[in-house]
């Protein structure tokens, strides 16, 4: 015992932090199309090696590859591309809102924008999607109104929320889109009882929920994925591995020495490791999981592997805890330019549709954040004061009543 050496607590480390060259010479990026795809009816025993694999169909010169391929059509993948650059216009005019004092708090999703729109545009209209905050594209892709969501952000008098969630926290049930909680994780075990709820009515609707990769070192992460195995719960449970939970990094939630995907295991589950980069890869990892849960086979987990090539949000500053520049060297590029350069490839898309796509969403939402401004922007506009004490109650008790007489509502 005198010459056995002491223990030591380990804490991991990023490979790299402010002042040192960017690296990710940790990730392993296959080619695409390599990846078996087993049928979606398989046993999970059958696919344990998919967790430990990347699913990619675009490769480096556009060209859709391999067994992934979900062949979907030109008009869905410029529907793709369009809600896409849709986000990332609206992301950039109501972030300068947020520096311009007009909104209290934004959060953008550059980087990701793939994997909402994908999968928005795949599963139908009676899905219920249980999203995180860099879901936005899911709403673009399915057209929710840009004055809806620029009300929402300013929180104004015609906040379709009244008010009473954060700016970016949307709600939408009619476009399949299920409260926004600031709290990722939270939502997990509200899609597994949904999913639950409408397999015990026998009606047709999947739920799908995504958290980040942090928070799948939470409680309700573990919870969710029990109950979704043991009642073989019609959901697709979603981890986006953006690389970055706040300042931490995703090794912090443990996965150093193996991956997101691979915890379905443990469950029985399939569970696949996907390029979130790749706007087919997703759509097709979707409607491969989607089959399996109309056909009864319950629950997948996938992991979606991207990267969050901005800030966490408005009160954020990566370059305090990443290299400045180590969003030019993520080595899965950007997801709308892959998308792009895929439908120019196929003979569907040209750098001039492009441009005016650009210059007309850009008009679009020029004109949805003026409108908002009209109504009222930070602290300029609110909805009424009375709105606080409606849908507390069916009937408001003393209490209430009392409380809105001092308040003067």
């Amino acid at each position: 015992m005198a010459n056995r050496p002491p223990l030591e607590f380990y804490v991991p480390e990023p490979p790299s932090r402010p002042g040192q060259p960017a690296s990710f010479s940790h990730i392993i990026v296959p080619d695409a199309g390599l990846v078996r795809r087993p049928d979606a009816l398989a046993s999970p025993a059958e696919m344990r090696d998919l967790p430990f694999d990347l699913i990619r169909v675009l490769d480096d010169e556009g060209q859709a590859v391999g067994p992934w391929d979900p062949r979907l059509s030109p008009d869905l993948m410029r529907r793709g591309l369009r809600a896409m650059l849709r986000t990332r216009v609206f992301d950039d005019r109501l972030f300068r809102a947020h520096r311009q004092g007009k909104t209290s708090f934004y959060m953008k999703s550059t980087g990701e924008e793939a994997i909402g729109a994908a999968q928005a545009l795949v599963l139908e209209r009676q899905d219920m999607c249980f999203p995180t905050y860099r879901a936005m594209s899911w709403l673009h892709a399915r057209d929710y109104p840009l004055i809806d969501m620029v009300n929402q952000i300013f929180s104004n008098a015609s906040d379709p929320l009244h008010g009473r969630q954060l700016p970016i926290l949307f709600s939408a049930r009619d476009y399949g889109f299920y409260s926004l909680s600031g709290n990722l994780g939270t939502r997990y075990g509200h899609a597994v009882g949904w999913a639950m709820a409408s397999a015990y009515r026998q009606s047709d609707s999947l739920a799908l929920a995504y958290c980040g990769e942090g928070s799948t070192a939470e409680g309700d992460f573990h919870e969710s994925l029990t109950f979704a195995a043991v009642y073989q719960a019609p959901v697709i449970l979603c981890v986006t591995n953006n690389q970055w939970a706040i300042s931490s990094f995703a090794g912090l939630a443990g996965t150093q020495d193996t991956t997101f995907a691979a915890r379905a295991i443990g469950y029985g589950l399939p569970g696949l490791r996907v390029d979130g980069n790749d706007f087919l890869a997703v759509a097709a990892a979707t409607q491969w999981a989607a089959e399996r849960a109309r056909a009864n086979k319950g629950a997948t987990l996938i992991e979606l592997f991207t990267y969050r090539a901005t800030g966490h949000s408005t009160s954020d500053d990566p370059t305090r805890y990443r290299p400045r520049d180590e969003a030019e060297h993520w080595p899965l590029g950007d997801p709308i330019e892959r998308l792009r350069q895929h439908l120019v490839r196929i003979g569907e898309w040209d750098a001039q549709r492009h441009d005016d796509l650009i210059a007309q969403l850009d008009a679009e939402v020029r004109a949805a954040v003026r409108e908002g401004e009209a109504i009222g922007t930070l602290g300029r506009s609110k909805p009424p004061l009375s709105e606080m004490f409606e849908g507390v109650f069916a009937e408001p008790d003393w209490r209430l009543i009392e409380q809105r007489r001092e308040a003067g509502a």
